[in-house]
């Protein structure tokens, strides 16, 4: 059988509304517009300040990966602030992975082998190595790389993208991305490194025969490791065109991109998901607690997604989609107490509802899987624990507690860095 990896399919509109997503139905969109009245961005601005105080009050260990808070000068594209307070459902994880503190694991991604191998690929970032992990028990299955340049050598592997029989490691430090043969995991070469700075999460569009697009996240700083003015702030996104062939990985830079004036500046970005069937990337901009939407050409939209939603900070992030072009965002609202999981329509881009894992906290990079394998008969939903292991949920446990929809598309997995 053949994966079905990053598969971008259309969606089946939800079933009806569950309690928290009546609670949420009175509130304003979150899909906001960058042309917007003095008094909606008074509001908003006076809104971030205080979501600024809050962040200003949890510092993180890791100050160089965590953002600072929202800045109130930049919420002028705010229409307003909707309520948070609404309970998350909590949901019991399947099952967690072994714990490795000192690994500092970041990302996962999924891939479904042609013999029954059923995988969590997953960064350590402090570890300088990949780890596998056996996706329907969670079990450890190997590891692979140490520090260094080389082949199967990585220098702080931050986010990580499966295509194909192919895994794509996206080093911080050697600026460049990294190609993991599957199940062998074996290097195929690198690609990236004249052009990548500070390079974190990716996302794949799938293009025509052996090729395909790679969107990296670049979150590069000044000198004394601040983020640059606006005006260096255009090549915050790289393109590169990506083709496969038996001996090698090839990829070329196809364009940068980032607005370097108003609303659509990105500042603070690791996260970055495609939904190629609307032509749109989500961007996560952590400076302002939102996503920013571009399109696929490296264009701002003039649209952000979750404005007022996010408490702490947006990280990973999937598309579950479905066959009839709807379905769900799944976002993270990181946090190492109050960590939540926040699902939004995928078209209309308002909040359905979140949830959270009985042991699931500070979650940076989640991954999903739309195929039943294993115990997981409608798919499954990974996510990073307190970065020291994966954490598994099984989506017809999400579905059943948001009521969204079960199973509504042809098989297919997903993964997003964060």
């Amino acid at each position: 059988m053949r994966p079905l990896l990053l598969e971008h399919v259309g969606a089946v509109a939800p079933r009806g509304l569950s309690l928290n997503m009546l609670s949420l139905a009175a509130m304003p969109s979150p899909f906001v517009d960058e042309r917007d009245s003095l008094s909606g961005r008074v509001r908003s601005a006076v809104v971030l300040l205080a979501l600024a105080f809050v962040a200003g009050c949890n510092p993180s260990p890791e100050a160089d990966e965590k953002p600072a808070s929202a800045t109130a000068g930049d919420a002028v594209t705010a229409e307003s602030s909707a309520d948070t307070s609404v309970t998350p459902a909590t949901l019991t994880e399947a099952y967690e992975t072994p714990r490795t503190p000192s690994d500092n694991i970041d990302s996962p991604a999924l891939w479904h082998g042609d013999n029954g191998e059923h995988w969590i690929l997953a960064t350590a970032k402090e570890g300088d190595a990949v780890v596998v992990y056996d996706a329907t028990s969670g079990e450890t299955v190997r590891r692979v790389g140490r520090e260094g340049t080389g082949a199967a050598q990585f220098d702080r592997p931050n986010g990580i993208v499966v295509h194909g029989d192919m895994a794509y490691v996206i080093e911080r430090n050697n600026h460049r991305i990294h190609a993991l043969r599957l199940p062998s995991l074996e290097s195929a070469g690198w690609f990236g490194s004249d052009v990548l700075r500070r390079p974190y999460g990716g996302t794949v569009v799938p293009d025509t025969g052996n090729a395909f697009s790679l969107y990296v996240t670049d979150n590069y700083e000044t000198e004394d490791e601040q983020i640059p003015a606006d005006s260096l702030l255009d090549e915050r996104v790289k393109q590169f065109r990506v083709t496969v062939s038996p001996d090698t990985v090839q990829g070329s830079l196809v364009r940068s991109f980032g607005d370097t004036t108003g609303a659509g500046v990105l500042r603070k970005v690791e996260t970055i998901w495609a939904d190629p069937q609307n032509e749109r990337l989500l961007i996560a901009e952590e400076d302002e607690l939102v996503h920013k939407i571009y399109t696929l050409d490296g264009t701002f939209t003039g649209k952000m997604v979750g404005q007022g939603q996010f408490q702490y900070e947006p990280e990973g992030l999937v598309l579950y989609a479905c066959d009839d072009g709807s379905g769900y965002w799944v976002a993270t609202d990181q946090d190492e107490q109050v960590n939540q999981f926040r699902v939004f329509d995928r078209t209309s881009f308002e909040p359905v509802g979140s949830f959270s894992g009985k042991i699931t906290s500070n979650t940076d990079g989640v991954a999903l899987s739309q195929r039943s394998f294993g115990d997981f008969g409608s798919g499954a939903f990974i996510a990073v624990h307190d970065d020291q292991s994966v954490s598994a949920f099984q989506w017809s446990d999400i579905a059943g507690a948001l009521n969204l929809r079960e199973t509504c598309t042809t098989e297919s997995t997903m993964a997003a860095s964060g």
